[in-house]
């Protein structure tokens, strides 16, 4: 397929007039592996698994994301599709026809962020999504990662991105340094070639690299997700958390952007239902359930694992695998 991809056509998809517009637009949603080996995201004590969601039309969204994103779809029904790559599950749809859309001021999911294993790998799909005409909300440099913002048929934020090598990232007491600067498109865009689409689906390796929630209180959301399931504090500014497991950059966001005093989610509304942490280390899990019922935290068993459900209702599975 030829196209005509320039910095124009990709302003125009962001619905922006400039590159700093889009970088704006990307602000309030928040390096290169050789080979086939797992991202630094995976390769972490903790690292994200799968997220489900609850959808109101189930072939719509479930088509999106094997057309846009390039995800194989492993399992599908009438009431829920199984979707990944490389033979990995990644994300789970669930049919909720008569539910309600869950507003955006409530707790719930900011987006669901998706790592490409390279940058020539995030390249590759942005040529594809220009080429299909895909709607983009935005695209950033966040310094450790470069970014592009989009969401599916019924409103769940994704970002699709690619890390910076950690060697790259800048660390200071603790706090890595990240900024939403305008995305180099030129520069990223010359590891490919931008007439021809190639991309012809996901690669094996992408993953879900992190996860970024709307909550109702940030010191609240940080007991949780900090001092219950254990992941560590990488950044906190201008309303939003980041934490993470072995110095990545954050496996998990958390804003109150648009959910400040947020209470209990709704269960019956659409958005996500929950998604999985998980680790090799039986003892790490064991840690935190032991934390988690001590808390007080409400934890049901699984058979491999936990699942816990935080301060507004969103279920979080720790599981070990």
């Amino acid at each position: 397929m030829t196209i005509d991809l320039t910095r124009r056509t990709l302003l125009q998809l962001a619905g922006a007039t400039s590159l700093a517009a889009a970088a704006a637009a990307a602000a309030r949603a928040e390096g290169t592996p050789q080979g086939g080996e797992p991202t630094y995201a995976s390769r972490t004590p903790m690292r994200v698994g799968m997220v489900t969601l609850r959808v109101k039309n189930l072939d719509v969204v479930a088509d999106y994301y094997r057309d846009v994103l390039g995800l194989t779809v492993m399992e599908r029904s009438a009431t829920s599709a199984k979707l990944g790559t490389g033979g990995i599950a990644l994300l789970v749809l669930e049919a909720r026809p008569e539910a309600a859309t869950e507003p955006r001021n409530a707790a719930g999911l900011y987006h669901t962020a998706f790592l490409m294993p390279t940058r020539k790998d995030l390249a590759r799909w942005l040529v594809h999504a220009a080429s299909h005409r895909v709607q983009l909300s935005g695209f950033a440099d966040h310094l450790v990662s470069e970014s592009v913002y989009l969401d599916d048929p019924e409103g769940n934020g994704i970002e699709v991105y690619a890390d910076r090598d950690p060697s790259q990232w800048q660390w200071s007491e603790g706090s890595v340094k990240m900024a939403t600067d305008e995305l180099n498109i030129p520069d990223l865009l010359s590891l490919t070639n931008p007439r021809v689409s190639d991309y012809p689906k996901a690669p094996d390796g992408l993953r879900i690299g992190h996860m970024h929630l709307r909550v109702g209180d940030l010191a609240q959301a940080e007991s949780f997700y900090h001092g219950t399931v254990g992941l560590d504090p990488t950044r906190r500014r201008n309303g939003a958390s980041f934490l993470s497991s072995g110095r990545y950059h954050h496996h998990l966001g958390m804003n109150v952007w648009q959910s400040q005093g947020a209470g209990r989610r709704d269960d019956s509304t659409t958005g996500l239902a929950w998604f999985s942490l998980v680790t090799e280390k039986q003892e790490l899990l064991a840690a935190q359930e032991e934390r988690l019922r001590k808390g007080g935290a409400q934890v049901t068993a699984l058979a491999n694992g936990v699942e816990a459900v935080d301060p507004w209702g969103t279920r979080v599975r720790l599981i070990k695998v």
